[in-house]
C-alpha cells in the first residue's frame, strides 16, 4: 500500500464492486424480492467505487463524488457499498485534507446519510442513524490517528535531514579550520628553516676563504635544511586552503622535546601520566614532530575531560625504521567499555578533536586507529612515516 498506493486503492474498490456484485446475486434468489436491473446497477457500482482509486491524489473531490454518486446507489438498495465507501472518504479526507475539510464532509455525508436512512428505514431511523455515527465517528478517530502519524514522520524526517546536513557541514567546517591551523605551524617550520639556509649562508660566505671547513659544513648544514623545508613544503601545498592568517601569533612549535612538560602539565591537573620516550625522536622532521605532539596533547586532554577521576594515562613515542609510532591509553578510572569489532578511526564518531588528529595523521601519510581498551579506557594509536 506504501509502496504502490493506487494498485492497493484499486485492490479496495474492487473488494467494494464484488461485495455489491455478490449482494445483487443473492437478492435475486431470495422471494418476494426485486432487485434493479443489472445493467443499471454495475454503472452505479463502478461510479461509485472508481473513485476511490484516486483518493490519495485528490482526496476532498473523490470525497464529493463518493457522496454524489451514494445518493442514488443508497435509493436503488444496489448494496454496501455507499455506506463502505462514505465511510473511507472520511478517514481520507482527515488523513490527507486536514480536519477542517474532514468536518465540513462528515457533516453533509451525515446529513446525506441521514435522509436517506430516514427514507428507507422510517421505523428504525434512529437505530440506523447511530449505527452510521458510530462508523463516521471511528473513521474520523482512525484518520485523526493517521494524520497525526504521518505529520509526525515527516517532522522526523526533516529534523533528521537538517540533523544530517548540520553535522556535515560542522565536519567540513571542523576540517577546514585545522588544516588552516596546520598550514599556518607548516608555514612557520618552513620560514624557520629557510632563516636557518640565510644565516649559514652568511656564514659560510664570509669564512670561505679563512675557514673552508667551517664553510663546508655550513654549506652541509644549508643542503640538509633546504632538503627538510622542500618536504615541508610538499606536505604544505597539499593541505593549504585557507591563506587569511594575518594577525596569527608566529611562535616556536612544540615537538617531542616538549612531551615532558605537557606530561607534567597534566600530571598537575590530576591524571596520572606514565611517559617513555625511545631514541631517535630528536631527528625527527619538524612538522612530524610537531605532529606527535599535537596527537598526544589532544590525547591526554581527552583523557583528562573524559575518562573520569582518578583514570591514570599511559604514553609511548618510539621511533622503528622509516616510522614514528604513538600510542596513548588511560584506564578511564577502570570501567570497562564494549568493544566494537574492527573499530578504527573512520567508524568512531568523535569531535573536533578526532578529526584534529585524524588530519594531523592523514597529512603525513600516517594511519590513525582509535577505539576502547579491552579491560576499560581508551586507547590512541598513530603510525606517521619519517622518510
Amino acid at each position: 500500500m506504501r509502496t504502490h498506493p493506487m494498485v492497493g486503492d484499486s485492490l479496495i474498490a474492487g473488494l467494494l464492486l464484488l461485495i455489491d456484485a455478490a449482494i445483487l446475486v443473492l437478492a435475486r434468489f431470495e422471494p418476494g424480492s426485486s432487485p434493479g436491473p443489472w445493467y443499471v446497477a454495475l454503472p452505479i457500482d463502478l461510479l461509485l467505487v472508481l473513485p476511490l482509486v484516486f483518493r490519495r491524489r485528490h482526496p476532498v473531490v473523490v470525497a464529493y463524488l463518493v457522496l454524489l454518486i451514494g445518493i442514488p446507489h443508497a435509493a436503488l438498495e444496489l448494496g454496501l457499498a455507499s455506506l463502505i465507501a462514505g465511510a473511507i472518504s472520511v478517514y481520507s479526507v482527515v488523513v490527507y485534507s486536514g480536519r477542517k475539510q474532514g468536518a465540513i464532509y462528515l457533516l453533509a455525508s451525515l446529513l446525506s446519510s441521514g435522509v436517506q436512512t430516514y427514507v428507507q428505514f422510517h421505523d428504525q431511523w434512529m437505530i440506523n442513524s447511530i449505527i452510521l455515527v458510530l462508523v463516521y465517528a471511528f473513521c474520523w478517530a482512525l484518520g485523526e490517528f493517521a494524520g497525526a502519524r504521518r505529520a509526525y514522520q515527516a517532522e522526523l524526517e526533516a529534523r533528521l535531514h537538517l540533523l544530517e546536513t548540520e553535522r556535515d557541514q560542522a565536519s567540513r567546517i571542523a576540517v577546514a579550520e585545522e588544516r588552516s591551523r596546520i598550514a599556518r605551524e607548516l608555514h612557520d617550520v618552513v620560514a624557520h628553516a629557510v632563516s636557518v639556509m640565510v644565516v649559514q649562508a652568511d656564514g659560510a660566505s664570509y669564512a670561505i676563504r679563512t675557514d673552508p671547513t667551517l664553510a663546508e659544513r655550513a654549506a652541509r648544514t644549508i643542503s640538509d635544511t633546504g632538503r627538510g623545508a622542500l618536504a615541508e613544503l610538499r606536505r604544505l601545498l597539499d593541505v593549504l586552503r585557507n591563506e587569511d592568517a594575518n594577525g596569527e601569533p608566529r611562535v616556536p612549535q612544540p615537538g617531542t622535546e616538549a612531551l615532558g612538560e605537557l606530561a607534567e602539565r597534566i600530571r598537575a591537573a590530576g591524571v596520572p601520566v606514565r611517559l617513555e620516550l625511545g631514541d631517535g625522536l630528536a631527528e625527527l622532521p619538524t612538522g612530524v614532530a610537531l605532529g606527535v605532539y599535537r596527537i598526544v596533547q589532544e590525547s591526554l586532554t581527552n583523557t583528562l575531560k573524559h575518562a573520569g577521576p582518578g583514570a591514570a594515562a599511559e604514553v609511548r613515542v618510539s621511533r622503528r625504521g622509516d616510522e614514528v609510532r604513538v600510542e596513548v591509553s588511560d584506564d578511564g578510572a577502570g570501567k570497562a567499555r564494549a568493544l566494537v569489532p574492527g573499530t578504527d578511526a573512520s567508524s568512531v564518531s568523535g569531535g573536533n578533536g578526532l578529526i584534529g588528529m585524524r588530519e594531523r595523521a592523514n597529512v603525513f601519510g600516517g594511519t590513525l586507529d582509535v577505539g576502547p581498551n579491552p579491560g576499560g579506557g581508551w586507547r590512541v594509536r598513530a603510525t606517521l612515516p619519517t622518510p
